[in-house]
């Protein structure tokens, strides 16, 4: 063997129950993720020696030691629906804020144990009650295709959902078989849209929105496919919570124009997901650790490795450019860095291939990227701009190792603030973007992307902007570059990520 190819590398990650070490005994117990890294950036460790230099008559030095580590690693991906949200959860220092499911990021798993069909019903030996009537439940893993797909549940037990779908028998469905809430439909008449320049509000007479599971700062999707289901004057759109209480769910901003709507005769469908963002409560804040497992190929007697031990999620940047995908930058500083040959193996543990979902491109599954100035007394914000040539948005935990005598490498790490910044180049139209600067205005960035039934919002609701002078060039559009820096917001937070694993057609890009 005289060389190995890039190709037969591969990614993973798994997370610590501990600084550097993996759950379970020896470590048997850790779940391993498996990633798609288009490439890495300063991937393993560095290791700083100190030469001895005596004075003597030969003038040469004594061969050195080594005194110190530095290890660290990165790596770009693309942006799909749902290969980085759980790892995101590091990165946002907090556990994602999810709806019911029965395969949740942060708690147990419970087992679907069969289908039937005569009363259309899901059903495991305990731990379904988490569902209820109307929910919008995504079935997903079953072998039977048609036991998959979106479906209304009608009741719930412990052991049992029943829905609206007609499902077909599954004595034994496979263990990634899945029941995830993503929305919720309302009885016929009790959801209406109450609007004003200053207040746009979802309300309801007989369901208690408090239960839903919202949390401030999330985006939704208000409205489904058929007319049964969307409001008559409101086209289907996307929606930031503002507030919520039993009868009223308050926005602060969507992408349709909303007008008063009673929603008679309607069963009206609003859409919601996993919720990301950095936590104000410090009893909310949680670090993370991870494991990173870069595989190396075979070298004759096994699959040798290299390990990040101790990795702990430092900076993310998104990355939005023009006819291009969605993609991402990650990198870690960890504690330590260690090498297995083939004959070691790879680390212990259940391994979960990577979704092998398409990614979003920049071209046709945008639905919305909007700046615009924040006017709590008027909704209908007009954005500073038309369209965007590159942007990125980058987050930084400003984490350092902590060095110590006696330790080679980190022993362990401190976290700074939590930053958020951006980029982009906008094409001008009018001069309100730089007189935004001028002004210090508030000012609100989000990027809503989508594609087959399922979508992404990364949202910053307050930042200010730098930047804005205007590039004229000769035989070119005329440009505005500008710098944001994400600041936290009245709800506590600088910034979030929605992941709704269901939008209906009409959330689609047109």
């Amino acid at each position: 063997m005289n060389k190995i190819d890039s190709n037969v590398t591969g990614l993973a990650f798994a997370e610590e129950s501990s600084l550097k070490v993996l759950s379970g005994t020896n470590e048997a117990d850790a779940v391993w993720f498996e990633l798609e890294p288009n490439s890495y950036n300063d991937f393993g460790g560095e290791l700083s020696t100190v030469a001895r230099a005596p004075i003597n008559a030969s003038r040469q030095r004594k061969k050195g030691t080594i005194t110190d580590l530095d290890a660290s690693g990165g790596f770009n991906t693309d942006v799909t629906q749902n290969n980085l949200t759980r790892l995101l959860q590091g990165f946002f220092f907090a556990d994602a804020r999810e709806k019911a499911s029965t395969a949740p990021f942060n708690g147990s798993a419970v087992a679907i144990t069969g289908v039937t069909a005569v009363d259309d019903t899901y059903a495991a030996a305990s731990g379904l009650g988490v569902f209820g009537a109307g929910d919008l439940v995504l079935a997903s893993g079953f072998g039977v295709t048609a036991n998959n797909g979106l479906c209304v549940v009608t009741s719930a037990s412990g052991t049992g959902v029943v829905t609206s779908k007609a499902l077909t028998d599954e004595a034994s469905p496979p263990a990634t078989a899945k029941l995830q809430v993503v929305g919720f439909e309302f009885p016929s008449g009790d959801a209406e849209i109450v609007a004003s320049a200053s207040r746009i509000a979802l309300e309801s007479t007989t369901t208690d929105l408090t239960t839903l599971g919202l949390t401030v700062g999330e985006w939704v999707f208000i409205g489904g496919d058929a007319t049964g289901n969307k409001f008559a004057t409101n086209a289907p759109g996307y929606g930031r919570v503002k507030s919520i209480a039993a009868d009223a769910i308050e926005f602060s901003d969507t992408t349709f124009a909303a007008t008063t709507d009673a929603g008679t005769g309607k069963s009206i469908r609003i859409f919601f997901g996993t919720v990301l963002r950095n936590e104000k409560d410090p009893s909310l804040i949680k670090r993370r650790s991870y494991n990173l497992e870069r595989q190396l190929g075979d070298d004759g007697d096994g699959t040798q490795s290299e390990y990040l031990l101790g990795a702990i999620p430092n900076e993310f940047t998104l990355n939005v450019p023009q006819a291009d995908k969605l993609n991402a930058d990650l990198s870690f500083v960890a504690m330590d860095n260690v090498q297995r040959s083939g004959a070691d193996g790879l680390k212990a543990g259940t391994r979960i291939v990577a979704p092998g979902e398409d990614a979003f491109n920049t071209s046709s599954d945008i639905y919305r990227l909007r700046m615009n100035v924040v006017d709590p007394s008027n909704l209908n914000n007009t954005a500073l701009f038309g369209y965007v040539s590159e942007m990125n948005v980058a987050v930084n935990n400003n984490v350092s190792p902590s060095k110590a005598i006696g330790v080679l490498g980190a022993f362990d790490a401190t976290a700074g603030d939590f930053e958020v910044s951006g980029s982009l180049t906008a094409y001008f139209t009018t001069v309100a973007a730089v007189q935004a600067v001028r002004n210090n205005s508030d000012v609100a960035l989000n990027i809503i992307a989508a594609q087959r039934n399922a979508g992404v919002v990364f949202d910053i609701p307050l930042l200010a902007l730098g930047g804005g002078r205007i590039n004229v060039e000769k035989d070119a559009p005329i440009t505005v570059p500008l710098d944001s820096s994400g600041a936290e917001n009245a709800a506590g937070y600088t910034m979030l990520a929605t992941f709704l694993p269901y939008v209906p057609n009409v959330g689609m890009p047109a």
